[in-house]
């Protein structure tokens, strides 16, 4: 956790940098605060960030430091846009739901240890498969640091174009979609703690020295399988996934209920973080198709990411 506070200081400085340089000059800084394109500040505050991962990822060998402010970032950058708005009640809604969204994440990721320096497993093996030192720096400052601290701006896109199109006020439309991102929300907490209480119970009896059966009836079969396989992991492999993208695209359909304008809401937002996860979820995949026997069955009936009815064997 110290490392994690001293990595958001550093982060901080290195964006004051980079905006006092575009500001002209510390005097100069709050008026660019105020009146500056919303989307250039916030590209700004972002760079900084981006750089000090990734400087960060060199120093520590940990390429973690993104996924630690992943729920972090966007809050700050919706807020951001709802003082640039003028706090309207569009805009203060839309901030307290991706506010919401971030404390859920943030919650489920400091519990597994995210913020005590465990690095996410997936870039251990993806170092080994990119074994050249200079390919895996090359990776970890265009693809870890830049491309996914960049696309916290462009699926926070939508609200930055509530900010600068303002309108009269919220349509039914625009309730309907703030609800659905409500649902989606729900949908990814029961997911999250579904999750983690199956690994609890594997956890149990990994480290029971006594063999009970009957200690947890309830995930005896997972347990055995070494996966989750009830519950919205019965319908979906990656409700997760389902509920993170659904309430990024209700996001962006709020945004487009007041505007109706496709491109300038930003659309390329949610359809790019689609195809990071369906990217992840592939690799994801492969890594836990090689662990788990049972795996391939699984997924042979049950839907990757869309909750579906199960396959018949």
């Amino acid at each position: 956790m110290k490392k994690f506070i001293i990595f958001l200081l550093a982060a901080l400085c290195l964006s004051l940098v980079v905006m006092i340089s575009f500001a002209g000059g510390l005097v100069d800084l709050p008026s660019f605060i105020r009146t500056a394109n919303p989307l250039l500040f916030v590209s700004l505050w972002a760079l900084g960030f981006a750089l000090t991962a990734f400087i960060f990822g060199m120093i520590t060998k940990d390429y973690s430091w993104v996924d630690r402010i992943w729920s972090i970032l966007p809050v700050g950058f919706a807020w951001y846009y709802a003082y640039r708005g003028g706090f309207t009640l569009i805009l203060c809604l839309v901030a307290v739901l991706i506010t919401l969204w971030g404390a859920r994440l943030t919650f489920n990721f400091a519990r597994k240890g995210g913020y005590a320096g465990h690095e996410d497993y997936r870039w251990s093996i993806l170092r080994g498969q990119i074994k050249n030192p200079l390919l895996w720096q090359l990776f970890s400052l265009f693809f870890i640091s830049f491309f996914q601290v960049g696309l916290f701006i462009l699926f926070t896109w939508p609200v930055a174009n509530m900010a600068m199109n303002p309108v009269a006020g919220p349509s039914a439309l625009f309730w309907f979609f703030i609800a659905l991102g409500v649902a989606f929300i729900c949908f990814e907490t029961t997911a999250d703690q579904q999750q983690w209480n199956f690994h609890a119970a594997k956890n149990a009896a990994k480290n029971s020295t006594v063999v009970q059966p009957a200690s947890q009836p309830k995930y005896s079969a997972d347990i055995k399988n070494g996966f989750l396989a009830q519950g919205l992991f019965a319908v979906s492999r990656h409700p997760n996934y389902f509920g993170e993208l659904g309430f990024w695209w209700m996001i962006w359909l709020s945004a487009l209920s007041l505007t109706q304008n496709i491109i300038s809401t930003g659309i390329f937002g949610p359809i790019i973080l689609t195809v990071m996860f369906i990217g992840s979820t592939v690799f994801t995949e492969s890594i836990t198709s090689g662990k788990y026997p049972a795996y391939q069955e699984y997924k042979r009936r049950v839907s990757p990411i869309i909750p579906w009815f199960r396959h018949r064997p």
